[in-house]
């Protein structure tokens, strides 16, 4: 009995994060089709609306190669570990005022704390695989995750001195006037382009070497271990996503919930 609880917690809470996953990645890939006048993915389902759904039930039954001479223990954990942060950085996200592990100073600093943390699980990644692609790079998106988490910190220091509070809660709840959107329309715009280094996406998205051939630090990984890798970038887009709307748009939300 306790089993089928365990395993009924864990698919009540990945289940949404992998349909929202998918959902997302169906998105970029029809925008980036219609961007450069191809039709995407459209086979699969209506106008391929199961395409992702598909391919992240191949990955599940691919095989998991494992590089010679890796560290596979590093190798296996570096992927989970990633996966893991990914997913436990939404305990952070709250709607709710009362909500006493969300409404503290402290939950900015382990907004930060995890992505730092994420940086040496990436670079473990690449060395763990016994290869020099993977390793270069692990190192290439290290500096450029480094570099811009700097400078996305530097970024909310303007908002944190003018609520004079570093809690989500009572930045959302300020904004019932008016948005930071309005107040720091400067300061969003130079955020938002920081987000797309942050998740490599285009045009940041230097260190997977696409025209190397070579996926970056994860392109010895294969099958389930890859997905971990996959799941994890697209869960944080959401989650920087989420963290651009608490900053510069939302209260009405949090409103809502009283």
């Amino acid at each position: 009995m306790k089993n089928f609880y365990l395993i009924t917690n864990a698919l009540i809470t990945f289940t949404p994060v992998l349909i929202i996953v998918a959902i997302a990645i169906l998105f970029e890939r029809k925008l980036l089709g219609a961007i450069q006048r191809r039709e995407g993915p459209s086979v699969v389902g209506l106008s391929g609306i199961l395409q992702s759904f598909v391919d992240g039930f191949k990955l599940i039954f691919k095989e998991n190669i494992l590089p010679y001479k890796s560290n596979k223990i590093i190798f296996f954990f570096s992927a989970l570990f990633i996966f893991i942060l990914s997913l436990s950085s939404w305990s952070l996200i709250s709607t709710n005022e009362n909500s006493s592990e969300v409404n503290s100073d402290f939950v900015v600093f382990l907004i930060f704390g995890y992505s730092i943390v994420n940086v040496y699980f990436i670079i473990l990644a690449g060395w763990s695989s016994n290869s020099k692609y993977a390793f270069i790079g692990a190192l290439r998106s290290a500096a450029q995750m480094i570099s811009y988490e700097v400078y996305f910190g530097l970024l909310l220091l303007p908002i944190f001195f003018f609520t004079k509070s570093t809690s989500l809660v009572d930045i959302i709840l300020i904004q019932k006037e008016i948005w930071f959107i309005f107040l720091f329309f400067p300061i969003f715009i130079i955020f938002f382009v920081t987000s797309l280094a942050e998740t490599n996406r285009t045009p940041f998205d230097l260190p997977e070497a696409e025209a190397e051939i070579v996926a970056g630090y994860n392109v010895e990984y294969s099958g389930l271990i890859f997905s971990f890798f996959f799941l994890a970038e697209y869960n944080n887009i959401l989650l920087t996503c989420s963290y651009m709307v608490t900053f510069f748009f939302w209260w009405i939300f949090i409103r809502s919930s009283f």
